[in-house]
């Protein structure tokens, strides 16, 4: 192996406050493990006083001159490093203890690519979903949930299975649902399958390069034993252009996955105008505990009207009120969220919640 055994590539766009506390606990897990690595960060965007923060930080700083993308700014990291592994993460993930050490021994095992458990909260109670299945049987009852309350609830079912297998994995699963949010692979990989399409400016490039692995005949694994605290869509909240970025690139990846016509197809089902209402309008993110009755419960919380993805804390018999993490809160963007519990397959709400500006 090279002096530098791994390669850490942080992509940086606007969320400068982020850079020291994300490289402090890549830098605790690499020391704490004794591997030896390489710290670069593709700066997207910063001003001089933004860079005063990060003063100290062992960092490799690459400047590309402006926004070219997340896709873009890896491949520069990428081709400027040697490493023979490599993990790219955001600023607004902070990896847990063990999560560089086992994520790296799955690829030292024969994995192409590997993805931790992301959770929501400090305390590790909330579960993020992992990336959506990208089949198509699973494309096409997901568009169709925007047509009625019987195929917003398939698609949630379908939605639950999914993200189930993963949150309740206790050994490595081969998954091609993993987030760029946090990824390790191997530099041979990426030097067989190509790097990430820069087409994709934001969201989709890491579903598009993990099905050129899968095409390849490369694994891919979800690794539940490496956790990591995703702070969650840090870079994206004030930036306007990002739901158009998101629906780019979405159809992109469908075109190139399924084709055009089914593409279409998907495009057509999701502009149906149906809106789950909501049981009631919470004036905060909490549950009591009468209304949670029976047995135990899975709490989701959902941006989408139709529930799905889906953040999800799984819950014991419910013997006293529940609360959504106060720093969780705070972190929301505003708009509206829907909460669900689920026990059995039985859904009870949804509850609609208002965060203000």
């Amino acid at each position: 192996m090279s002096a530098a055994s791994v390669d850490v590539v942080l992509v940086h766009y606007r969320t400068p406050h982020l850079v020291r506390p994300a490289s402090e606990a890549l830098l605790a897990d690499l020391n704490g493990a004794g591997i030896p690595a390489r710290l670069w960060l593709v700066d997207n965007g910063s001003q001089a006083a933004d860079r005063v923060g990060w003063l100290g930080l062992p960092l490799e700083r690459l400047e590309p001159g402006g926004n070219v993308g997340y896709a873009a700014a890896l491949t520069l990291a990428v081709r400027a490093s040697s490493a023979p592994r490599l993990v790219v993460v955001n600023p607004d993930v902070l990896v847990r203890p063990g999560c560089l050490p086992r994520l790296l021994a799955q690829l030292d095992a024969g994995a192409a690519a590997a993805g931790p458990r992301f959770v929501w909260d400090e305390a590790g109670r909330f579960l993020l979903p992992p990336t959506e299945a990208r089949a198509l049987p699973a494309e096409l009852i997901a568009a169709a949930a925007s047509r009625g309350p019987r195929w917003a609830w398939l698609a949630r079912r379908r939605w639950r299975r999914h993200a189930r297998l993963h949150w309740q994995a206790v050994a490595p699963l081969a998954s091609r649902s993993l987030s760029g949010a946090l990824l390790a692979f191997r530099r041979d990989a990426w030097e067989r399958v190509g790097p990430f399409d820069a087409a994709y400016r934001l969201y989709f490039e890491e579903s598009d390069w993990l099905e050129r692995l899968r095409r390849a005949g490369l694994p891919s694994v979800y690794e539940p034993g490496a956790a990591a605290l995703h702070l969650y869509a840090q870079s994206s909240l004030g930036e306007p252009a990002a739901a158009g970025w998101f629906a780019e690139s979405a159809a992109r990846f469908r075109q190139r996955r399924y084709g055009p016509r089914f593409a279409a197809l998907l495009a057509r089902l999701e502009r149906a105008s149906f809106c789950a209402d909501a049981v009631a309008t919470l004036d905060r993110p909490a549950l009591a505990a009468d209304r949670l009755p029976g047995s135990a419960h899975w709490i989701e919380v959902a941006s989408s009207p139709l529930g799905f993805p889906a953040a999800a804390e799984p819950r014991a018999p419910m013997s006293r009120d529940w609360q959504l993490p106060a720093a969780v809160w705070d972190r929301l963007a505003p708009g509206s969220y829907w909460l669900r519990a689920v026990a059995s397959g039985r859904e009870l709400g949804p509850w609609r919640v208002e965060k203000r500006a």
